[in-house]
Parts: structure tokens; C-alpha cells; sequence
């Protein structure tokens, strides 16, 4: 934006809000604005009682896996996730680091990281050609993060991938190469907080040389980057994760961009770093992402949107999101966990997820009606390191032999056996840390038709035994006929006692880390 624009009239600025032409941003503004584009024509309209009537298509409850990229002018430095946040909160390792590095926050701001990201290696054709054979059902692109910056050809944001850093429409590009290797493509919206998120800019040093001399966000020639900030209680480092404080423009603005990455992209799946926002907007935007995607498909919703806000899909408006989190028990609703192997943001010296570990929470998540999807945040250079290729390649291996126990699957009459069970957890997010480690005495149930399968959580010494399936035990209510082990061919010894399903196991295991047995009989199902 020229510097002009933060000098608007009155009346342009109203003309800005309303949506007639391209609007960047100003604080404050009229308590009522349009609401912008109209809803496209279809099922909905912008009430939860409306939205109430969604239903979660198919390919998402089949799907189980996806994964993501997050990725934007933060992986520069290569230094963490938040980093954009945390170079402007004093003390903050982030902060020191960028003291060492780049300078003080003063003089080199977030604003000059960005030349920096060029994502000299990306080729998205490459990546998602390795995710999905991985086993990925859909991948998604980040679309824009808390730090402002557009991953596509915005329209009403000049801070953006097409027009600076790297200079590639990103969600573009990824777009096309998951529609080429035909996957269901996402995008993730994390940026109606940013108004607060980023409000650190304006502060300044309390100690210190600098002390007093605020950083490079109050300077009002880049306001349309860091925010106008006209409430000074929101000039803290404290963060609530809440919509208070923040204006009816910064809202509007959200909507028209948010729409314009919708409208141009088209993704399957459209998720939120947070709740539905900002009331009739968020409802709005909604309801035509609904609408739009049923006119594509025959009149059928085939679009997902995910909230990590319970409320909002309680009322049945969508798919509930748990971030770095596990449920205790079976969904009746599809669900989704999102995670990561590291940081989110790529931290070159983060120590990753172990491949067992991340085999362990798909697992889980699926015997209890989720999908996983798990980020692998790329480097600078837009290329996965090799620590995250041999992770992939694990996970490749692995999905090879099981994905039949994990694709197109439902739960069982209980997600499973556990040896030592987590502590119920009322909020399952950020619950992933806390859980105790499978082992092979545990074991996790899904189905398929009238197959059951059961996965053991590891390779026993000699047999496999599953207490749930014990011919006296109060879930098993039928009787084992055939045990097969996927990815070995062998016929395998075993017996349905009354305690627990035995299984004798071969000499050779069929992969690393779980295996399923594939187990079919009379009323198992």
C-alpha cells in the first residue's frame, strides 16, 4: 500500500470497508459494514440453524491421513514457529536470536525477513508426489499464517507470496499438484488474530540501549503489514486468544480475504486456526463456501471446515479440530487432530517425532473416528531435510502394508485395549505430550464391512493376545473364524480362549512398529 492510503478520507475509507474496491486495512471504522460478496445459492444461509444440516461427506471420513505444510517468510530464519511474534517480545529466545543475527527489532523488523525466504528448491509437484505415497489422502497448503502474509495472489493484501519473498502464487502451486496427483486440497486460515498476534510490533525495549525506542510495527508507513493498533490494552505481550478489541474493519478485511483465497482456490477443506470468527461475517463466508462447492458437485457439499472450537461443530456447522491432541473415546462425530513432527515453523535444531510415535497417534486417532493430519514444516529452501525424508520413508513403508486396516475403516465397539491408560483429559488439545506410550500389549480396533481389525501396538516376543476379543469378554459377543496378518502371507496359528484372542506370530515381522491382523467370524461386527 503507498503511503497515501494510510491517509484516506473519511468517505474512502468507508468505501474501502464496504467492499467496492480492494481494501487493505484501517483501525476502527463504522460499527456496520457490508458484509461484501453475496452467498452463493445452494443449501445455506448464514444462520447456525441453517448450517446446522451439514453433514460430513464421505471422502474425509474415508480418508484417515493428510498432510501439511506449513510454510512462509517465518521459515527464513529457520528458527522456530512464532517466530514473527517473538522477535518483538523482549527476553524471548526468539528475540535474542534476532538480536545476534539480524539486529534490534528497531532498525531490521519482520518486514526485511522476507526478501530472505526465496524457497530456491520448492517443487510442489515433488512433495505432494512423496505425500501421497505416503498415504496421504489430502494435503494442504498454508494459506496465511498469524504474521499477515498472504501464501497466494492476494487481492487485497500487496504482503504476499506472488509479490514478494520467493514471487510464486504458493497455494497456487500446490493446488495444481495435488489436483495432478488426486488429492483432496486444503487451505488454513490462521489470520483473524493476527490483529492482536502481531500488536508486539509496536512495542518496545524496557531495558537496554534501545529501551523506549519502538520497533519497526509503529511505524504507520507498514501498517497494512503489522496493523494499526489504536487500542493501546492490546499493546502487551500477553495474547488472549479471543475476538475482543479487535475492530469492525480489521473483520471485514479478514472476510475479503478469506473469500478472495476460497473463491480463486477452491479447496476441499478450509480449516481455522481458532473458532468460526466474527459472527455474520464468519457465517457468511460459511455458508458460501458451502454453497459454491455443492454447485460444483451436483448439488452435493463435498467441503469440509474445520473448528477447533467445540460449539461449532457440536452444532453440527462442521468438523471439530483438536491441535497436538488425542480423545480418550470414540467420536460419534468425524474429528480431526492436527500436529506436527517438530515445530510447526521449521527449526533447524527441533528434535522430530519418532516414526512409532507418529504410526502410535494415527492409530489411535483413527480406531476413534479422526483423521491426522501432520504438518512437516519445510526449511528456507522449500525442501524437506533428511531427517523428514526418512520420516516420510518410514511412514511410506509402513502405510504400504496397513493402510487396508486404515482407509475407508470405522470404529469398533471400543477404540481398544490399553495396558496403562492416560489420565482422562477433558480438553484433548495439546494432550499429545501427556499420553503414555503404546506398547504391545495394547491394542486398537477398527472395521470395515464385516472385517475387524485389530492393530498390536508393537511385535510381541512370541504371540499376540487381545483381551477384548476373549470369547467371555463383554465386547467380543461373536466368534473368530480366520486371523490373517497383513503383509504376511503365512497362515497363522491362534485361538479364540475365553480370556483373550492368541495369536502365534511368525518368524518375520511384515513392518516396523504396529501391525494388524485382519479377522473375520460371525457377529464380530
Amino acid at each position: 500500500m503507498k503511503r497515501r492510503a494510510m491517509r484516506m478520507t473519511r468517505r474512502e475509507a468507508l468505501t474501502v470497508l464496504a467492499g467496492a474496491v480492494p481494501a487493505l486495512h484501517a483501525a476502527g471504522g463504522p460499527a456496520q459494514v457490508s458484509l461484501g460478496p453475496s452467498i452463493a445459492a445452494g443449501p445455506f444461509t448464514n444462520t447456525r440453524e441453517s448450517l446446522a444440516a451439514y453433514r460430513v461427506p464421505e471422502w474425509f471420513r474415508d480418508a484417515k491421513f493428510g498432510i501439511w505444510a506449513h510454510w512462509g517468510p517465518q521459515s527464513s530464519v529457520e528458527a522456530g514457529d512464532w517466530y514473527a511474534r517473538n522477535m518483538y517480545i523482549e527476553g524471548e529466545r526468539q528475540y535474542r536470536y534476532h538480536l545476534e543475527h539480524y539486529g534490534h527489532p528497531s532498525k531490521v523488523g519482520y518486514k526485511d525477513l522476507i526478501p530472505a525466504w526465496k524457497g530456491e528448491k520448492f517443487d510442489p509437484d515433488y512433495l505432494v508426489g512423496l505425500y501421497k505415497k505416503a498415504g496421504a489422502k489430502y494435503f494442504m497448503s498454508m494459506g496465511v499464517h498469524h504474521d499477515n502474509f498472504d501464501m497466494w495472489n492476494s487481492k487485497h493484501q500487496r504482503w504476499n507470496a506472488a509479490n514478494m519473498g520467493i514471487k510464486k502464487d504458493v497455494v497456487g502451486s500446490f493446488r495444481q499438484a495435488a489436483r495432478k496427483h488426486g488429492l483432496k486440497f486444503g487451505v488454513s486460515d490462521h489470520l483473524w488474530i493476527s490483529y492482536k498476534w502481531f500488536a508486539v510490533s509496536h512495542l518496545a525495549d524496557k531495558d537496554g540501549a534501545y529501551a523506549g525506542v519502538p520497533y519497526d510495527g509503529a511505524n504507520p508507513a507498514f501498517a497494512d503489514l503489522y496493523h494499526e493498533i489504536s487500542d493501546p490494552k492490546l499493546l502487551t505481550a500477553k495474547l488472549d486468544w479471543n475476538e475482543d478489541g479487535i475492530p469492525e474493519s480489521w473483520k471485514q478485511h479478514w472476510f475479503l480475504r478469506i473469500s478472495d483465497l476460497v473463491d480463486q482456490y477452491q479447496p476441499d477443506l478450509l480449516y481455522s486456526d481458532g473458532q468460526l470468527p466474527f459472527g455474520d461475517r464468519g457465517l457468511s463466508l460459511l455458508a458460501n463456501f458451502y454453497n459454491a462447492n455443492a454447485k460444483r458437485n451436483d448439488g452435493v457439499v463435498e467441503a469440509v471446515y474445520t473448528s477447533k472450537r467445540k460449539e461449532d461443530s457440536d452444532a453440527g456447522m462442521c468438523v471439530l479440530d483438536r491441535e497436538r491432541g488425542v480423545l480418550d473415546e470414540i467420536s460419534t462425530n468425524p474429528w480431526q487432530t492436527d500436529t506436527c513432527i517438530g515445530d510447526w515453523h521449521y527449526n533447524r535444531d527441533i528434535t522430530y517425532k519418532t516414526p512409532k510415535t507418529i504410526v502410535d497417534m494415527l492409530v489411535d486417532i483413527v480406531s476413534k473416528n479422526g483423521n491426522l493430519m501432520l504438518n512437516f514444516p519445510l526449511p528456507s529452501s522449500g525442501m524437506l531435510d533428511d531427517r523428514e525424508l526418512k520420516i516420510l520413508a518410514e511412514i511410506t513403508d509402513w502405510m504400504s502394508v496397513n493402510g487396508e486396516a486404515i482407509y475407508s475403516t470405522r470404529p469398533w465397539r471400543i477404540s481398544g485395549q490399553s495396558a496403562a491408560a492416560s489420565a482422562p483429559t477433558q480438553d484433548a488439545s495439546f494432550n499429545e505430550s501427556k499420553r503414555k506410550a503404546l506398547t504391545t500389549d495394547d491394542a486398537r480396533f477398527t472395521t470395515k464391512g464385516q472385517t475387524l481389525y485389530a492393530f498390536v501396538m508393537g511385535w510381541p516376543a512370541k504371540e499376540a493376545v487381545i483381551a477384548a476379543l476373549g470369547s467371555s469378554s463383554a465386547n467380543a459377543t461373536g466368534k473368530v473364524e480366520r486371523v490373517e496378518l497383513l503383509g504376511s502371507p503365512g497362515k497363522l496359528k491362534w485361538a479364540q480362549e475365553a480370556t483373550a484372542l492368541k495369536i502365534e506370530l511368525p518368524e518375520q515381522k511384515p513392518c516396523e512398529h504396529a501391525v494388524a491382523f485382519r479377522i473375520s467370524g460371525t457377529g464380530l461386527v
